[in-house]
């Protein structure tokens, strides 16, 4: 295997991170995080760059010197709606967000393998794909289908998202299904409200909502083969405005995952009967929204192997095989159309992604760092087709 010489430090990319980690916004809104990007990208631009921007995300395509071939690298810029709790000196300044799931340490490696190829011109084109609204809801789908991306799209696709579970110098993947299908669930009741002392005159959808949430784990246990997997979680549940008063309307809000396209179509169908028996029985109207919908995320066999190979004989990181996990990432629809593949990326965080208090260990992105301009100097300086 073949190593690079590295013409730049590492550190200008962990303080792009605390920068990128005060600025998080909302999917489709992430105009401060788009106009950071831009700003960087012109204080390196060199003649064989080109930047369009989609949305609020931008793609930055570096031609190569003697192109045959693309290769596409993806990363994701939205944060949570959630209120930081590290402590970090450089913590989240918009109240309310946070980058919870790490998508700053993955633009800031973006930005770290794009500077090195700016003053290491391959042979073949490398496209770098911003990517607005991973959290919801879904930039993945509606950029695929943009002219923009269309006109540059490329021969393949790789991306990466930190693990808080695995040390830093970790990485992990595997071949074929690697993330499951997903889905949000919305669900509206209403009744009628009244009086808590005349419970008798009312429909009351605090008691409904409680009734359909417990159903609902019936699901899962009773009608997803044992051989394959599922997951239905209700993690906000609102109703009523006061202790005395009977609500009229509740909502549930939660997420499924499915390993498999058949058992989310089976989900969905005993949701909405189940959703009929709760209208029949507490004499009420409901509504189901399943919002954004992620498919899998399937890594091509061949290429994530050749990946694993390489990453296997580098010094920079050490390679598990995982297995698949029930996490949600629209980076499945770019590998639908285009071979590549998606891989873990160790920061030894004690909490875990979407959490409050995730503090990800910032060394984990100089081994990204490393690892992609190694594999990526291989792949876009050799003229057989990868």
């Amino acid at each position: 295997m073949s190593q690079v010489e590295t013409t730049f430090s590492i550190e200008p990319f962990l303080t792009i991170r605390r920068q990128l980690h005060q600025i998080p916004e909302s999917g489709f809104e992430e105009v401060k995080t788009q106009a950071f990007i831009l700003d960087y990208l012109r204080s390196i631009s060199v003649d064989f760059m080109e930047i369009r921007t989609w949305k609020t995300g931008v793609l930055v395509k570096l031609n190569g010197s003697d192109p045959k071939k693309t290769i596409g690298y993806r990363t994701d810029m939205d944060g949570l709606p959630m209120t930081e709790e590290t402590g970090l000196d450089f913590s989240s300044q918009h109240e309310g967000m946070m980058h919870a799931c790490g998508h700053d340490l993955h633009m800031s490696i973006a930005l770290g393998v794009l500077t090195y190829f700016v003053t290491n011109r391959p042979k073949d084109n490398v496209l770098f794909v911003f990517q607005p609204a991973e959290e919801g809801p879904g930039g993945a789908l509606p950029l695929l289908q943009s002219s923009e991306f269309k006109d540059w799209k490329p021969d393949r696709m790789i991306a990466l998202h930190i693990a808080p579970e695995l040390p830093v110098g970790t990485i992990a993947t595997k071949t074929g299904l690697l993330f499951a299908n997903t889905s949000e669930l919305f669900i509206d009741l209403k009744g009628k409200g009244g009086h808590a002392a005349y419970p008798h005159l009312t429909n009351d959808m605090v008691v409904a909502g409680s009734y359909f949430v417990t159903q609902l784990q019936s699901i899962v246990a009773r009608n997803v083969s044992p051989l394959d997997s599922a997951v239905i979680t209700v993690g906000k549940i609102t109703g009523g405005t006061k202790q005395n008063i009977i609500a009229e309307t509740a909502r549930l809000e939660g997420t499924i995952r499915t390993l498999s396209m058949e058992s989310m179509r089976l989900v969905k169908q005993r949701i909405e009967g189940m959703a009929k028996g709760i209208e029949a029985s507490f004499d009420c109207e409901t509504q189901i929204d399943y919002g954004a919908n992620y498919c899998q995320v399937f890594n091509t066999p061949d290429v994530t192997e050749k990946f694993i190979e390489f990453a296997e004989s580098s010094p920079h990181v050490k390679v598990e095989i995982c297995d698949k996990a029930m996490t949600g990432e629209d980076f499945g629809y770019f590998l639908e159309e285009i071979p590549g593949f998606m891989f873990w990326l160790g920061v030894d965080s004690e909490h875990s992604l979407h959490s409050s208090k995730l503090n990800a260990k910032e060394d984990a992105i100089g081994h990204a760092i490393q690892l992609l301009i190694d594999y990526l100097f291989v792949e876009l300086n050799r003229k057989e087709s990868v």
